[in-house]
């Protein structure tokens, strides 16, 4: 029986290192749909209403789970870590030792590495059918980083149709965790079988004074940069395209926005409202709540045309991505917050993607 967004869970059943993979369905009193499958914490499709109430999936997902292990996009909807974006050179030291990780992003060490966690089978429950619990546990060592990690992440799609994602991590040894969701929102709408819209036409608020500028390689130079009188100055509502094309030498490093930006007013554990997109053809409107000090802000630059759920086509910038983190290679940034965990603490996050209608 195929799921509301026309995805077949039998095509996501499969042994992956010896694990059972499968696609999860969570379901709430508005009619909303997400499907969930535990390789990767993959957050495979999201069935949300527009302002006529028509039900359309809303992220970029594949269609299988043989696609998935491929890699043929890796990160769609994905969870990332240990390390959310990158590290320079691979490398990082704490307390004096230097840990040596894969440089799989030019000379940087991204989303984890090799096969960071968007490339492992977790274990999965179902509680109740809003929310799944996923766990996993990061052995010391893997992809270089060391302690034991282990992580537990819950999905919980509310009445409200807001997507709740918290995290909750333990090590056994100093080690770093910075973990995010990768999912690429088209608000638009995708349709099966046709080529995905582009995001272009999204009005974008970011409750962000501050980026932070990168080099060629996407390395932050160790400065946050004021966005007043840059490409980035999304205060205000504004147009995606007004500014992705920009002259600017930080839009060029990214082929458009691929950046981190400082939200407003952080504080440790609190939940901030770090964007607001709206699709002004269909009316929805998303909001990203973090306790994270960082917001990556990327609009699909590299996208290829990659064939996705239900045969949809996703062509270059059509969907956005707002992944919470601590900022790129922070580790190696001395003036950024940093996200060293130690035993004893536990590392907490909660990420919640809300959907609304206007």
């Amino acid at each position: 029986m195929n799921t509301l967004s026309g995805l077949d869970p039998k095509k996501f059943e499969s042994t992956v290192d010896g694990k059972a993979t499968a696609l999860y369905v969570l379901t709430n009193a508005s009619g909303a749909e997400i499907t969930v499958c535990n390789y990767g914490g993959i957050i495979v499709s999201v069935m949300m209403p527009d302002r006529d109430g028509k039900m359309d999936n809303v992220v970029l997902g594949l269609s299988n789970i043989d696609d998935m292990v491929k890699g043929i996009d890796p990160y769609l909807g994905a969870a990332i870590g240990r390390y959310g974006n990158r590290i320079a050179n691979g490398k990082f030291s704490i307390e004096g030792v230097e840990y040596t990780l894969p440089q799989n992003n030019a000379t940087n060490c991204l989303h984890g590495g090799l096969r960071g966690f968007s490339h492992h089978v977790w274990d999965a429950e179902m509680p109740n059918k809003q929310t799944i619990v996923l766990k996993y546990t990061s052995v010391d060592g893997e992809e270089g980083f060391p302690g034991n990690l282990s992580i537990e992440m819950t999905y919980t799609l509310t009445d409200n149709n807001e997507i709740r994602i918290d995290y909750k991590a333990t090590t056994d040894k100093k080690t770093l965790c910075n973990l995010t969701n990768h999912s690429f929102f088209n608000l638009a709408g995708i349709k099966d079988k046709a080529e995905a819209p582009v995001i272009t036409d999204n009005v974008l608020t970011l409750n962000c004074d501050k980026f932070i500028p990168v080099d060629a390689i996407a390395i932050p130079v160790g400065v946050k940069c004021p966005v007043e009188g840059t490409p980035f100055d999304f205060r205000k509502p504004t147009v995606v395209a007004e500014r992705i094309d920009a002259n600017d030498t930080q839009i060029i490093y990214g082929a458009g926005i691929d950046h981190s930006f400082c939200i407003n007013n952080w504080k440790p554990g609190e939940l901030t409202l770090a964007a607001v997109c709206e699709c002004p053809a269909t009316g929805r409107v998303l909001s990203t709540y973090t306790t994270e000090p960082g917001l990556q802000v990327y609009s699909g630059n590299f996208l290829n045309g990659t064939v996705g759920a239900c045969g949809t086509v996703f062509p270059r910038r059509s969907g956005i991505c707002f992944e919470s983190q601590h900022h790129p290679d922070c580790v190696n940034q001395p003036s950024f917050e940093q996200c060293v965990l130690a035993p004893g603490e536990t590392y907490k996050q909660t990420t919640v993607y809300a959907f609304s209608v206007k």
